[in-house]
């Protein structure tokens, strides 16, 4: 976790997360297609802004009848554990998974509780709810499957677990960084070369994007067979 001065985690969350993902890309550390979230799970508070903290992992079952484990305060002292630094809560579904749809892993209550230990947001590949609470709640971050209306019958349990959350692995103390675009997981070992990065690709988009508008562009494609 102290790997990185609070200045180079501050201007880690201060990019935007698809920057963040074209930068990690440079290292060559892992495979292209690897370490972010699909598209099944969507930010549900598009306003929040940036989020970046390290992963506090558990499973969660909302959906099996007989099941009854509830070990929420365990989720909550791992969090409280991490501060100074911000904690990011995710909850890799454990139920059937033909009923993903109907899964919902927290809501005011718990999100609310989370907050106040010391967590910035929560992923999960199931469902979540009490949307309008989580907006006024304010820095939040969530990322569902969607929205639920019911809890059903909520568990938590096997806190510190691995966790894949629709295509994304996510290990105890992962770095994640997230945005209205999805979520994405900063490798350790190049945490802290990724700012500068994310900073040098983002000028080499805008020279490009100066191109691409500018008056002549055009003119590239002039004289190009066209097939129809």
């Amino acid at each position: 976790m102290a790997a990185l001065s609070r200045e180079q985690f501050e201007e880690l969350r201060a990019i935007d997360s698809p920057t963040i993902a074209n930068a990690i890309e440079y290292f060559e550390i892992r495979p292209r297609v690897s370490g972010y979230v699909g598209s099944n799970v969507r930010c549900l508070t598009p306003d929040a802004g940036f989020m970046l903290g390290y992963a506090v992992t558990c499973r969660g079952d909302s959906t099996t009848e007989d099941k009854d484990r509830r070990e929420h305060a365990s989720l909550y002292r791992a969090i409280h554990e991490l501060q100074p630094w911000p904690a990011v809560v995710v909850i890799g579904d454990d139920g059937d998974p033909s009923q993903i749809h109907l899964a919902c892993h927290a809501g005011e209550m718990m999100a609310t509780t989370m907050k106040r230990v010391g967590a910035v947001g929560l992923v999960t590949n199931g469902g979540l709810r009490d949307i309008r609470e989580i907006n006024a709640l304010g820095g939040f971050h969530y990322y569902g499957r969607g929205l639920v209306v019911a809890h059903g019958r909520p568990c938590i349990y096997d806190v510190g677990a691995v966790v894949n959350i629709d295509g994304m692995e996510v290990h105890p103390g992962d770095l994640l960084h997230g945005d209205e675009n999805g979520v994405v997981v900063i490798p350790a070992e190049i945490a802290d070369k990724v700012a500068a990065k994310a900073r040098e690709h983002r000028d080499m988009e805008q020279e490009r994007l100066k191109e691409i508008l500018g008056p002549d562009f055009h003119k590239q494609f002039e004289g190009l067979t066209q097939y129809r």
